[in-house]
């Protein structure tokens, strides 16, 4: 399918590896220029070379931590762009009783504010021209929380309600806003989470992958290319009437009817 977005441009966060990376790709092999963000240079010039060599199109590197200001200020300095993806590592696993106020606020810095201010930089532009797609990649914590990751539960649900205020104000102007939400995938996150059970239960970190991934009804984790072109299809031409939605990509794993 022609996603009728070549072309176009796009920034896409946390891209050197994993989902971000697997929406980098999927949108290059639509046609679309990349700027692409990570904090290891190496990595993301590493990606950077594949994806040109790959699929012929323009790709800009900029190196730096895109929950800060200085970084965000970097990979806005590239602005105007078509299509935004924002992605951001989430925060580590514990248990309630463990949080202290600065590590919410960490969390909520980096998982919340830092999409909801990359947003309010380029949204502007977007609506002048009457087009633009934004891709948040968020987490199935929103549909349903994960007991160990209450940080991540936190600040995702506070971006989720305030992409579906922002959608519907900006929709009339050609331009879309929608969630993406993962399940487990097989990137660094899931080996880093995998790694912690193994540990816990003082069992191979293969045995503790299989036991995880039974749990999903399709018996797999879910790969950052499939990820990647759904992401590619909510920011193309076909998907101008999907506004404000969250979607799953979980292999089924979230037990719910809506």
């Amino acid at each position: 399918m022609d996603l009728g977005i070549r072309g176009k441009r796009a920034l896409v966060c946390a891209s050197s590896k994993g989902l971000g990376r697997g929406c980098a790709e999927a949108l290059a092999e639509a046609g679309v220029d990349l700027v692409l963000n990570a904090r290891g240079a190496e990595a993301l010039e590493a990606t950077a070379a594949a994806i040109r060599a790959k699929h012929r199109v323009s790709v800009v590197t900029v190196a730096g931590d895109i929950t800060t200001e200085t970084g965000r200020a970097a990979v806005l300095a590239k602005d105007p762009f078509d299509i935004l993806v924002t992605n951001a590592g989430g925060p580590p696993p514990g248990l309630w009783s463990d949080w202290s106020r600065e590590d919410f606020l960490k969390a909520l810095d980096a998982n919340m504010l830092t999409p909801i201010a990359l947003m309010q930089a380029v949204l502007p532009g977007m609506m002048a021209q009457g087009w633009g797609r934004v891709v948040n990649i968020t987490s199935v914590s929103v549909k349903a929380p994960i007991a160990t990751l209450g940080l991540s539960n936190s600040a995702r649900a506070g971006l989720t309600g305030f992409v579906a205020g922002t959608a519907r104000q900006v929709a009339r102007q050609g331009v879309t806003i929608n969630n993406l939400l993962p399940g487990s995938h097989d990137t660094d996150r899931i080996l880093a989470l995998d790694s912690r059970i193994a540990q816990a239960k003082n069992i191979p970190l293969e045995d503790a992958r299989a036991e995880q991934q039974a749990g999903i009804p399709v018996g797999r984790y879910g790969t950052p290319a499939e990820f990647g072109a759904t992401c590619a299809f909510l920011c193309s031409q076909h998907a101008g009437f999907i506004i404000g939605q969250n979607v799953l990509l979980d292999g089924g794993a979230t037990n719910t009817t809506m």
